[in-house]
């Protein structure tokens, strides 16, 4: 058993490693630190190979499939992806480039190369890292909120081709709230409350993803606001969600 994680240096896909090494799973990491890479893969007791790879250049993903390709992983978790936290019209146009080549292209490239090759071979199993975040929009944070909507529709599509085929290849999307990362200090934010350690929801991440359930959506509070956000209007949402968001901006000044 062998499953790829991208963004594996930290945060959930830190701890799905760690959880899967746990099960007996063999791993291949990828993420840009090399140091927290070698650092992970010393401590997990299973076969484990790293990557150091910037998976925001399209020659970076392809160079992952190569490296792993011929040695066909059970499992593929896109979790590499940041935020940027301000108003879109001052925001810097090329670190929204980039955020759009990780959390979107990235995640699109790989989605793509590995599930060709999980469809011919029968099996294989993709969890995206999507959020809470891809159901409503998100000002103040729009280039984030509109990458997660990207990754949740894909994924739910996806879903929906495979299932028309009846194959055994399963996809599913995770989409958690807060959770306690380093993802504040890359987006430049804070959270109003404190959410759930990354151990917890990866753990629920892995069960559900095992079981095949397609949205993953960990804790009650989050499944809750899921279900109001069905309700609410859209200018209702932005309004909520401006406020809220510019509540963040006072923390993380």
């Amino acid at each position: 058993m062998r499953a790829l994680i991208t963004g594996a240096s930290s945060g959930i896909g830190r701890e799905m490693a760690v959880q899967l090494s746990r099960m007996g799973y063999d791993l291949v990491l990828a993420a840009r630190s090399q140091d927290k890479l070698e650092e992970l893969q010393r401590q997990l007791p299973t076969q484990v190979s790293i990557h150091s790879l910037d998976l925001s250049l399209e020659s970076s993903c392809h160079a992952l499939y190569e490296a792993v390709k011929d040695d066909l992983p059970d499992i593929l978790i896109n979790n590499a992806g940041f935020g940027i936290f301000g108003e879109f019209v001052t925001g810097d146009l090329d670190e929204e480039l980039n955020l759009i080549d990780l959390n979107i292209r990235a995640l699109h490239i790989l989605t793509k190369l590995f599930l060709r090759d999980f469809v011919a071979a029968g099996r294989g199993t993709i969890l995206n890292i999507s959020s809470i975040a891809a159901f409503m929009p998100g000002p103040l944070m729009s280039s984030y909120y509109a990458s997660k909507a990207y990754v949740q529709r894909l994924t739910e599509a996806i879903y929906g081709e495979l299932s028309r085929h009846k194959s055994p290849v399963r996809i599913c999307a995770l989409c958690p709230g807060p959770v306690k990362t380093n993802f504040n200090q890359r987006a430049g934010a804070a959270f109003l409350v404190d959410g759930p350690e990354s151990g917890p929801v990866a753990a629920y991440a892995l069960k559900k993803m095992f079981a095949g359930k397609l949205v993953i959506i960990p804790g009650w509070p989050i499944r809750l606001l899921r279900f109001f956000i069905r309700f609410a209007g859209t200018k209702s949402l932005l309004r909520m969600m401006y406020w809220v968001q510019s509540l963040r901006r006072g923390q993380s000044a």
